[in-house]
């Protein structure tokens, strides 16, 4: 079950942190701010990058949980700088130091490696120049690729010391160092090993460096992929709107558009905030807000939202929502908040990846152990080449991608289907969900009364409609509504009624082009004298279709019988099977009685129904399900549904146009179409898949390249794996999981 509440003395803070490169750096800058005073929560996104943490404001405050992180060894800009695109600086400033790294390292590998690749060039290289001269200019290449360019290694390798929790940069420094002092003293004091193993690695330990800081930018490329969903929603937000003031026309910034200003929208423009039409018409592509393809009609009165399109009309409208109250900003808030959450799932494997690194250490030191006691000649050199491949093979950068970076994926595919997730971990329960619940009136039926079938009696349907739409043209009752748009939507024109008199509840009576005419229900015909026998089998056959039956009499005589519904939505049927498909089981949840429901059920093709339960009920029927060992997910319009929503494992609340009910659940289908539900689960399974895939790579490939780079082969083959192959393994895995994430942009409802 979820939390539905959150007390008020905890406040939410979220602010970027860079310098993360793995699982790690993300668990220790949690510990660190979860070691603060006042703070409840703490959850850190290695893919984006982004803290966030609930805390005391009597106990804490933003700049101390700011400090903590930056005395962890992270980078925390200040809330008042600029607001930058720390991927992108990240991105740009691994380019320069990769650069620099190969500048150094592509001429260091030609000179140590390849000779060897010429027969007798090794030879001829010591002769010419000499072996030590070789070691001093390998010294002079290798030296500002490990302390320069992997300057940023060390950085955080000490502060994970520090903290007692090391990670993937403590293993980089320690392979890299240890490569280098070997070199250096085989250089200056090559009498101090025994006979036949000073040998230079200098070459190692930058190469080392080169590859890992070319895995890090390979994947700092594909994560900026990940979030290409936000860069374009925040996209469609115009920079400038045209408003009228004081009778004339002017373009100002979008942040200077206030409440109430009434903007100019042209065709083909974007909308530039929300409100509501005041004059014009034209139909507007709200695609990407809602998921649906087919442009909306507006006219005036008609809610448009910012960030849509304008298509063929110009019209203008009156600003209702502008900045961060707009419903495109909430999408964005909503997605970013999903993209920073932390499923189940992943707390696992944060956890496996806090006791992994230093098992990799121990198990460094065990292979040296065991190359020294047990190896053949020259057994140093084996056991120093096999424990530093070790170190650098087991590096658990794939392990804390492995999560985030799908979650980001489908996050924001989801937004651009119209299907906005507020929590990460809502991800995971959908994707478990066995079970469907479904609100029935607004959520499988359109919410609203309809005329679903006209009877006549005597004379024909359109005539029929004509008057019974001239006699409740004048009432305020829901079915009165319902007769006169109907006769609206068939083109169907009526006279204005002579004389009008409602009966409230019962009908009502009017004179309509010279003619006595009475609308309403059996017994007030009745006690007007009206036979309404004739209306005896069509009144039970309506209500076997859910239908309320309004009776037409004309002149005392009985001449139609009107089916009124609130009719299933487009699409509920479908959705529906679909569901069924993917193996829920779909059961319907209504206050209403016990024969509509049915009737609703068995149009919907819904076998499981629970009629006349309350609204506060709602909560208990979920929670009864939940106590059989089912994982629930209801679906409801998110305002009176609310307890169930918040009960259920995962609450899908539905929206229409901009009245999204943000608050209520843990996705919002933003076009009300319920054929949203099943390609979201779709999508949370296949990312559930994907995160599992994720974690089996990057585990699995670790467990199974730490044998080999131990040595395992080695009495088989006579090889081991240089640590320079195993740094490019080490970052092929990470570049691997972030490309398997991104496979989700391809997801098709």
């Amino acid at each position: 079950m979820r939390d539905a509440s959150r007390s008020a003395a905890v406040q939410s803070l979220a602010f970027p942190v860079g310098g993360m490169t793995c699982a790690n750096c993300s668990g220790r800058v949690e510990r660190a701010l979860r070691a603060e005073p006042g703070v409840a929560a703490a959850s850190v996104n290695l893919a984006t990058g982004i803290a966030r943490v609930e805390f005391a404001p009597d106990a804490t405050d933003g700049a101390r949980l700011r400090e903590a992180v930056r005395e962890a060894g992270y980078e925390v800009p200040e809330p008042e700088a600029p607001k930058v695109d720390l991927a992108a600086v990240e991105l740009a400033s691994l380019q320069r130091t990769l650069l620099f790294a190969l500048a150094l390292t592509v001429p260091l590998l030609v000179e140590s490696m390849g000779p060897m690749l010429v027969p007798g060039g090794h030879h001829w290289m010591n002769a010419t120049l000499g072996e030590r001269t070789r070691g001093v200019i390998e010294l002079l290449l290798a030296t500002p690729v490990l302390f320069g360019a992997g300057a940023r290694f060390f950085r955080h390798g000490w502060a994970e010391l520090r903290t007692l929790s090391p990670g993937m940069s403590t293993l980089v420094m320690l392979g890299g160092t240890a490569a280098w002092l070997y070199s250096l003293v085989a250089l200056v004091a090559p009498q101090v090993f025994p006979p036949g193993t000073a040998h230079y690695y200098f070459e190692a330990a930058a190469t080392i460096v080169t590859l890992i800081l070319l895995g890090k930018y390979l994947e700092a490329r594909a994560k900026g992929r990940t979030s290409e969903a936000i860069r374009r929603l925040i996209g469609l937000q115009p920079r400038t709107a045209r408003v009228v003031r004081d009778g004339s026309e002017l373009e100002i910034a979008i942040e200077a558009v206030a409440p109430g200003d009434l903007v100019v929208v042209r065709p083909g423009e974007r909308i530039p905030v929300d409100g509501r039409v005041d004059d014009g018409t034209s139909f507007v592509d709200e695609s990407m807000i809602t998921g649906e393809p087919i442009p909306a009609e507006k006219g005036p009165g008609s809610e448009v939202v910012g960030g849509t399109v304008n298509q063929t009309g110009a019209f203008r409208l009156r600003a209702s929502r502008v900045g961060a109250d707009t419903v495109l900003a909430q999408i964005i808030r909503l997605v970013e908040e999903a993209q920073t959450g932390k499923p189940p799932i992943q707390a696992l494997a944060d956890r496996i990846a806090g006791v992994f690194v230093p098992l990799v250490m121990l198990a460094a030191v065990a292979t040296f152990v065991a190359w020294m006691l047990l190896g053949p000649d020259p057994a140093l050199n084996h056991a120093f080449v096999a424990a530093v491949s070790v170190l650098v093979v087991a590096c658990p950068c794939a392990m804390g991608l492995a999560t985030p970076t799908a979650i980001m994926v489908a996050t924001g595919r989801a937004a651009e289907l119209g299907s906005l997730f507020r929590r990460g971990p809502a991800l995971e329960a959908l994707a478990k969900a066995d079970t469907a619940v479904l609100d029935k009136t607004g959520t499988l039926t359109k919410g609203r009364p309809e005329l679903v079938a006209i009877h006549a009696l005597d004379g024909g349907e359109t005539q029929a409609l004509r008057l019974a739409a001239s006699a409740e043209s004048l009432s305020e009752h829901p079915l009165a509504r319902a007769i006169v748009a109907a006769a609206q939507a068939r083109g169907v024109d009526w006279p204005a009624p002579e004389a009008f008199r409602a009966d409230p509840g019962r009908g009502v009576e009017a004179r309509c082009a010279g003619q006595d005419v009475l609308v309403g229900t059996a017994r007030f015909l009745a006690d007007r004298g009206v036979d309404t026998a004739d209306a005896a089998a069509v009144t039970t056959e309506l209500a076997g279709r859910s239908a309320t039956p309004v009776l037409l009499a004309v002149g005392g005589r009985l001449r139609a019988v009107l089916g009124i519904a609130d009719p299933p939505k487009d699409g509920s049927r479908e959705a529906v099977a679909a569901l069924r498909r993917l193996g829920l089981k779909v059961v319907m949840l209504t206050g209403d009685q016990p024969e509509p429901a049915r009737a609703v059920a068995a149009a919907v093709g819904i076998d499981e129904v629970r009629a006349e339960v309350l609204p506060a009920e709602k909560a208990g029927e979920v929670q009864r399900l939940q106590a059989a060992g089912r994982r629930v997910a209801f679906v409801g319009d998110g305002i009176n549904d609310a307890p169930a929503l918040a009960r259920a494992d995962v609450g899908i609340a539905l929206g229409t146009g901009t009245d999204i009910a943000v608050e209520a659940g843990d996705l919002i289908l933003m076009s009300g179409d319920l054929r949203g539900v099943p390609n979201a689960i779709r999508l949370a399974r296949r990312t559930l898949a994907t995160i599992r895939g994720n974690f089996f790579w990057a585990y699995a490939y670790n467990v199974a390249l730490i044998p080999l780079a131990a040595g395992a082969l080695y009495p088989l083959t006579g090889l081991l794996l240089n640590p320079m192959l195993a740094a490019a393994a080490m970052s092929l895995s990470s570049v691997f999981v972030v490309t398997n994430s991104l496979r989700l942009r391809r997801f098709v409802p």
